[in-house]
């Protein structure tokens, strides 16, 4: 897997939606084997969780953060533990002994905006709440919160998501990055009322799989692992506490493998969408 902490001068960054700089922590079996410093390149707020699941990363540690970046994150499959402080390096190795909590979202838009207009830097704890998210598309919807319907169905038919079926439009800002790629850019010069449909390839959805997510182990070494069955679905909990979606993929009498990748990972989607609203 790969952790990111916002990263300043060797300290965790306290506001995650103004950090120019993230360090990239690659582990596995509990251990850090490479780090490396990347930067955002003026990308901030929400519009950093689509810059980071293009690197790969699976979690997040950072100091504030807000609701949007959290929804944004989540959205994105990227598990968050904010509220953290002090080295980062030491707050990886806290985070892997299981002894870092998250404190949740830990800024709020509405009660920060009524406490001092925001003319800079924030105050200690806000995660880069002031100001909206970095727009990174070019188009006339970019920036604007709209609402669209939609159905995603995979090359032979199947239905696999709806809007329509849940009766409620999804909001999002366009050209942020807080929607797969080629979904976000599909909406970008839609006018309100136009319906359009889309082919997309894996590179402009979840990407191909990763082998750096495949998981092998004994099955002695997984309470629970001998009852599973090849195709389950279900959740491993990582050392603070979070869980991690896997499918299995491979079983034999002693050992198990497990697929952490995204489960849309490699392949097409269509989408018929619809431009119900624009802000």
């Amino acid at each position: 897997m790969i952790a990111a902490v916002t990263y300043d001068n060797g300290n965790v960054f306290q506001h995650f939606g103004k950090t120019q700089q993230f360090k990239l922590y690659e582990i596995r079996n509990s251990q850090v084997l490479s780090t490396r410093i990347f930067n955002t390149d003026g990308i901030g707020h929400e519009a950093l969780a689509g810059l980071l699941a293009g690197q790969g990363v699976d979690l997040v540690i950072c100091g504030g953060l807000g609701d949007g970046a959290q929804n944004a994150l989540n959205a994105a499959g990227i598990m968050v533990v904010s509220g953290a402080q002090g080295n980062a390096d030491e707050a990886v190795q806290a985070w892997l002994r299981g002894e870092l909590a998250s404190t949740g979202v830990n800024c709020d838009h509405h009660e920060h905006e009524e406490a001092h207009a925001c003319g800079g830097d924030c105050g200690s704890g806000c995660g880069g709440c002031c100001g909206g998210p970095e727009v990174i598309m070019q188009g006339k919807n970019a920036g604007k919160t709209v609402r669209v319907h939609y159905k995603g169905t995979f090359n032979d038919g199947t239905q696999f998501d709806s809007s329509y079926d849940r009766g409620q439009p999804l909001e999002f800002i366009c050209g942020t990055g807080m929607m797969i790629p080629g979904f976000d850019k599909a909406v970008l010069e839609m006018e309100p009322g136009e319906e359009v449909d889309v082919h997309l390839m894996p590179e402009d959805a979840y990407g191909m799989p990763d082998e750096r997510y495949i998981i092998r182990a004994k099955i002695a070494e997984l309470p629970g692992s001998e009852s599973l069955s090849v195709g389950d679905r279900v959740y491993m909990v990582a050392g603070n506490g979070q869980q991690i979606p896997v499918t299995v993929k491979e079983k034999t009498d002693t050992d198990i493998v497990l697929d952490a990748n995204h489960e849309m990972a490699g392949k097409e989607l269509n989408f018929h969408i619809e431009l119900v609203s624009v802000d």
